[in-house]
């Protein structure tokens, strides 16, 4: 028998699980997030390993769920200098690229850029002639001062001819391996936030070789010589090699593994999930088993993208934030916490700072450290308790799209904060192993390819377009590691666009299957 291994490093812990080929869990584990990543994964995976009592050769599969990328944007961390190809001129130069970025971040990103000719038109016109010239003499000025190249061209969703011709001069000016990321790989129709979200999956290019390897690294520590995966934000799963063409898509990954982790624990396929960790608390809507995907262009580390995210809302609470008194001597819950020195800081455990960890010890919802070291007033537990919970409820009430009451699962270690009942919840579910759903959700993903094109019906059937559409998202679940022979269509939508000439339609589509062994 094999046995899978998944692991999700947040910002206060690293957790591990391993299931077999049942699903059943066979060990899990959980501790605290160290500086160098590799640290914390050999840690708890030997300690997961020792439990289950398996030989690192019985793993077949590893999965990796990190905020590494997320964070680097945040932080401004670790982020390559980017050299910016628009194919679109003369139509597109009024605004230009990196407009609206926050200058502290475009200021670690931003290299050489150009505004050259090339780009269609929604049907596939040609807006003005593709100039190899302009893209070489780019490219050669450019190359010695960026580590990595982004090209966007209007409406290359639709026609990405331009974009494969200046990858294709990129690749022979720079040196082997030099990161290119295309716009019609990774973003949706808009020309800047496809933009936007292409300049940035290149710049964390370094993140992602940094975090992939330093996982096979702590693997290699242990003997583990597994297929190797990362998690990806739509609760799928993709082979390392694509994780390094396309990082941008680990971003948001820790919360929907939870989603899917708690779609598995609990048995629902539709409910609001409740991802309680040290840090923060992560609210999301499970749709048929997946995470619910974000309608609206999202912001990430103040810069507005359009490529697949899921539909989040975070606030700064978890069992590691601080509780204090504001000047008018208010009781408040974060978002300030502790973090992953939760062990030294909380009062249970002999610190000095009173945490929301503390205030479910002395209410008796949970059972660490010692109880007796809380000697905080009730009044002041019971005000950001209730703080707490108003937290949550506000945050819910933002992701039900109906009045009615819903199902609810609360997963993550935080989760212990979370009362039984809440307002606009039919029942809160807390299933067993919750406090490593995201581990549990990385090592049950399957694998999924996505395509998000506008078509033209002017000249051909719908069938066709249809069929068209999902070759694409089939060939993109097999890029990403899927086995072919178990691939199925698990999200279909054509939209009209009626503001378009030439009976325009949006297709999306989104294939998934298991991972191919």
């Amino acid at each position: 028998m094999r046995y899978r291994l998944g692991i999700d490093i947040g910002g206060t812990n690293t957790d591990a699980a391993i299931l077999d080929n049942d699903n059943r869990i066979l060990a899990k584990g959980k501790t605290p997030v160290t500086s160098d990543v590799i640290t914390g994964i050999a840690q708890v995976v030997g300690r997961v390993l020792s439990e289950a009592r398996l030989n690192p050769e019985d793993i077949s599969h590893a999965m990796l769920g990190t905020t590494q990328v997320t964070n680097a944007i945040i932080e401004r961390k670790g982020l390559a200098r980017v050299g910016i190809v628009r194919l679109g001129a003369p139509a597109t130069k009024a605004v230009p690229p990196l407009a609206g970025w926050p200058q502290d971040l475009r200021k670690h990103v931003e290299g050489p850029g150009a505004i050259l000719p090339g780009g269609v038109e929604f049907d596939g016109r040609p807006i003005s002639r593709f100039d190899r010239d302009a893209v070489r003499r780019m490219v050669v000025e450019a190359r010695d001062k960026v580590q990595a190249f982004a090209v966007a061209s209007v409406f290359s969703p639709v026609r990405n001819d331009d974009e494969q011709k200046a990858a294709e001069i990129i690749a022979e000016e720079t040196s082997a391996g030099t990161p290119i990321s295309l716009s019609n790989e990774i973003g949706s129709v808009g020309l800047l936030e496809r933009e936007n979200a292409t300049i940035l999956n290149a710049a964390v290019t370094p993140v992602a070789r940094r975090v992939t390897h330093a996982f096979k690294e702590a693997l290699a520590q242990l003997g583990i010589q597994a297929q190797l995966f990362l998690s990806q934000n739509d609760g799928t799963l993709m082979s390392l090699d694509y994780a390094l063409q396309y990082p941008i898509l680990t971003i948001a990954c820790g919360p929907t593994n939870s989603i899917r982790g708690a779609a598995f624990l609990s048995g629902l396929n539709d409910a609001i999930v409740v991802d309680v960790g040290g840090t923060s608390t992560d609210v999301g809507v499970l749709a048929s088993g997946f995470p619910r995907e974000s309608a609206v262009a999202v912001e990430i580390g103040g810069v507005r993208t359009n490529f697949r995210m899921p539909d989040l809302v975070s606030i700064g609470l978890g069992g590691g934030s601080i509780v204090y008194k504001d000047e008018d001597g208010e009781v408040c819950v974060g978002p300030e916490s502790v973090g992953y020195a939760i062990l030294q800081e909380a009062l249970c455990f002999g610190g000095q700072t009173l945490t929301m960890t503390d205030v479910a010890v002395a209410r008796g919802m949970a059972d660490l450290g010692e109880r007796s070291r809380i000697q905080v007033a009730s009044q002041t537990l019971e005000q950001a308790y209730q703080r707490s919970v108003e937290l949550v409820e506000e945050a819910v009430d933002r992701m039900k799209i109906s009045a009615n009451d819903v199902p609810l699962v609360a997963v993550g270690g935080g989760s212990i904060l979370l009362p039984d009942k809440l307002s606009g919840i039919s029942q809160v579910y807390k299933p067993e192993h919750f406090e490593v759903a995201n581990a549990i959700g990385a090592a049950i993903a399957q694998v999924s390819g996505t395509v998000d094109r506008i078509f033209s019906l002017e000249n051909r059937s719908r069938e066709a377009v249809l069929q068209e559409a999902r070759e694409s998202a089939f060939h993109e679940a097999i890029r990403a590691g899927a086995d072919p022979s178990t691939l199925e269509l698990i999200e279909v939508e054509e939209v009209p666009l009626a503001y378009l000439p030439g009976n325009a339609t949006r297709v999306k589509m989104k294939a998934a299957g298991k991972l191919k062994s």
